[in-house]
């Protein structure tokens, strides 16, 4: 893959020294803070890594660092904690599903080392900014001497979809397996990619920026799922190889929202509901309109990307699900989910029991 692609696919986590404070993506924040670029030097100097996102021009900027000292300078005081702390976040004021992939990196991080709190230091006038860090859990806990709002987050369970992220609540929810073919699958959960899709491209940004996902399919019993209900994400076999060892568990998601493309009385109306978390074309989804082969519409938010995916082979094995059944759509009792998230080595901490 050439190193444009790559840049048009993923977010980079790279070395200070391989940016220019001088950017005038980084204006903003030299004339917000006094002394950035000589922070910036010393950051390239130490050889530290910061987290970017380039379309052709750089979009989003993140540093995260570790701290486990207090705080005097915030009131009221931080006392003594480890804490992940949100160093510097900039995104395009255009780049909210940007921003939400970025949230979800920082949280997913934050639970992955074991942290106990995660902070971020932000002026009033952000007010998108503070939007979403406040979607996602983080509350005002109070200011700095020079004006910042310091916003915390802390793993209490908020029984909010949005709020918990990423961690998904197992009780009293519903369960489903769901496969998606290869073409579809790489595109929709690019975090999910197998190592054997090495020729895998993106053609459009929006799908792979955003955490929520949209889409549509037509396997019967389908019109069960409702919001909350948990969607682990089953990719099918590869072409020309056995299922047995190329179709996989990839990722779990929860349920946000469900439509079906009969409740939409205009194409316009539809076309804008599947928007920017779907992989369909226009041509596609068009095509979806006209034909209503794919009726339900799920909107999912991503979760978690299994550590390790879980082949048919073990799944079979493993009596997650028989020989015989089709995985199309599958309900899955507790004890096959949990079986799954045993198998795939989900970090416990992603797990509201």
């Amino acid at each position: 893959m050439s190193k444009d692609v790559m840049s048009n696919d993923v977010i980079e986590y790279v070395k200070f020294s391989t940016l220019n404070v001088q950017d005038p993506f980084f204006s903003t924040l030299v004339e917000d803070y006094a002394g950035f670029e000589e922070w910036f030097e010393k950051k390239s100097l130490q050889d530290e890594k910061a987290y970017i996102f380039k379309e052709n021009n750089l979009r989003g900027f993140l540093y995260l660092k570790e701290e486990i000292e207090a705080d005097d300078d915030i009131n009221p005081r931080f006392e003594k904690k480890r804490r992940l702390k949100i160093g510097t976040f900039k995104i395009e004021a255009h780049g909210t599903v940007l921003g939400e992939r970025f949230i979800g990196l920082i949280l997913k991080q934050m639970i992955e080392d074991n942290h106990e709190e995660c902070y971020v230091t932000i002026f009033d006038k952000q007010k998108p900014l503070i939007q979403l860090f406040e979607k996602f859990g983080f509350t005002l806990w109070g200011s700095k001497k020079n004006g910042e709002l310091v916003y915390t987050k802390s793993l209490e369970i908020n029984e909010d979809t949005y709020k918990d992220f990423p961690r998904i609540q197992t009780q009293n929810k519903n369960k489903f397996l769901l496969s998606i073919y290869p073409e579809y699958h790489t595109k929709l959960f690019p975090y999910s990619k197998l190592q054997t899709e090495r020729t895998h491209k993106i053609e459009d940004l929006s799908f792979t920026n955003t955490i929520q996902k949209i889409y549509l399919a037509g396997m019967k019993g389908m019109e069960i799922i409702k919001p909350g209900d948990l969607i682990v994400i089953y990719r099918t076999a590869e072409r020309g190889k056995s299922a047995e060892w190329s179709a996989v568990a990839t990722s779990v998601c929860t349920v946000l929202e469900t439509r079906n493309i009969r409740e939409f009385n205009e194409r316009e109306d539809f076309l804008k509901y599947c928007g920017k978390g779907t992989i369909f074309s226009e041509g596609e989804l068009n095509q979806f309109w006209t034909t209503k082969k794919y009726p339900h519409i799920i909107k999912m938010l991503y979760n978690i990307s299994l550590p390790k995916r879980i082949v048919r082979h073990d799944l079979i094995e493993q009596e997650v699900f028989g020989r015989k059944d089709y995985v199309g759509f599958l309900p899955l009792t507790n004890a096959q989910f949990e079986k799954i998230i045993e198998l795939g080595e989900v970090n416990e901490s992603f797990i509201i029991d």
